[in-house]
């Protein structure tokens, strides 16, 4: 993470060194952004056990020097943007701590990328990860799964399969159990077809209807092979006045990906991820164990010596559904501590 976190930020300064030697400022703005938003959303979350450790051991100093550099030469690049800001920021982390540092930021050199310490692998990979950690948490929040929830499996389309490394952070991160590097979704995931009225209107007129349905009945992982190989989807329909082939390219149409039931996907360009959201009994045995929510439901311990008969009814009532979940079997009585029975019928 901190060989990472290096290499970004000289990317990052070559980047906005070279867009303000253009008077392109916009663009050096979006790459400090983007910068900005990587080291607070990624490394610092990612690197939040090391932060925390106790003591002062190598790794937790080397997370912080990493950090406070990232932050100091940041505070450098941004001073022509933000003076007023960028100064309040190096007053306090450099120069009040720094007695040979220049006084003020604006007298500080813009800072020279090291070419030595960028690593465009390193850095392609990592992205390769976010974006995979980001579709991953959109099937979450589609499937209203809360990421404390375990998931057993979920399968990557990419253009590469990724090291060991990287797959453990992308299981860490969703909590999942398993993550499959596939060339193919198609057992999980399909595609449907419509017409896209504002360039297919005026063109077919009267012939929309039978293009729609014609456009329905396709097998919408072929079709999407055949969109992707050639740029064009040929179709033959019979309209209203006799045969018509239509040529149909990706603007024609309004294109949406579709998957199997107890499975979530997301798209983004060459990369799709589909989280298997069913649950096996293993993971809800693990799920009731920890107390985790499965479902609309909450698998909670209780302290069963300190309730009431009727305190325990409740809770046990409130809690049928997943007890029959757990056991696969309807659960019709239970026992208090005292010894005596209760019927959930």
């Amino acid at each position: 993470m901190d060989r990472w976190l290096l290499s970004r930020m000289n990317t990052m300064i070559g980047k906005v060194d070279q867009n303000l030697d253009s008077y392109r400022i916009p663009e050096a703005a979006a790459v400090l952004e983007e910068f900005v938003d990587d080291m607070s959303n990624w490394y610092v979350r990612r690197c939040r056990d090391r932060f925390w450790a106790k003591g002062m051991e190598k790794d937790k100093i080397d997370a912080y020097m990493t950090l406070y550099t990232a932050l100091d030469t940041v505070c450098r690049c941004a001073a022509p943007f933000i003076p007023f800001m960028t100064e309040e920021i190096y007053q306090n982390i450099t120069a009040g701590i720094d007695p040979d540092a220049p006084e003020s930021v604006h007298l500080c050199d813009f800072p020279a990328a090291d070419e030595a310490a960028i690593d465009p692998a390193l850095e392609q990979s990592m992205d390769e990860v976010l974006k995979i950690v980001v579709m991953g948490r959109a099937c979450r929040n589609a499937s209203n799964i809360k990421n404390r929830q375990p998931l057993q499996t979920m399968f990557v389309r990419a253009p590469r399969a990724l090291d060991e490394y990287y797959v453990e952070i992308i299981r860490n991160e969703l909590n999942i159990k398993d993550v499959k590097f596939t060339d193919d979704v198609r057992e999980f995931t399909s595609y449907s077809f419509k017409p896209q009225l504002r360039t297919l209107g005026p063109k077919f007129g009267k012939n929309i209807g039978a293009l729609r349905n014609s456009l329905a009945s396709l097998d919408g992982n072929e079709a999407m092979d055949e969109l992707n190989r050639t740029g064009t989807l040929e179709l033959d329909i019979e309209g209203a006045d006799g045969p018509v082939h239509a040529v149909l390219t990706k603007d024609d149409l309004l294109i949406e990906m579709t998957q199997m039931e107890g499975y979530v996907s997301e798209e983004n360009g060459p990369i799709t991820v589909v989280v298997d959201t069913n649950l096996t009994e293993d993971m809800i045995r693990e799920m009731a164990a920890g107390g985790m929510e499965i479902g609309s439901h909450s698998v909670n311990h209780l302290d069963m010596s300190t309730l009431s008969s009727a305190q325990l009814d409740s809770e046990l009532q409130d809690s049928k559904g997943v007890l029959e979940q757990l056991t696969g079997q309807p659960v019709v009585s239970f026992c208090y501590p005292s010894g005596s029975y209760g019927d959930l019928a």
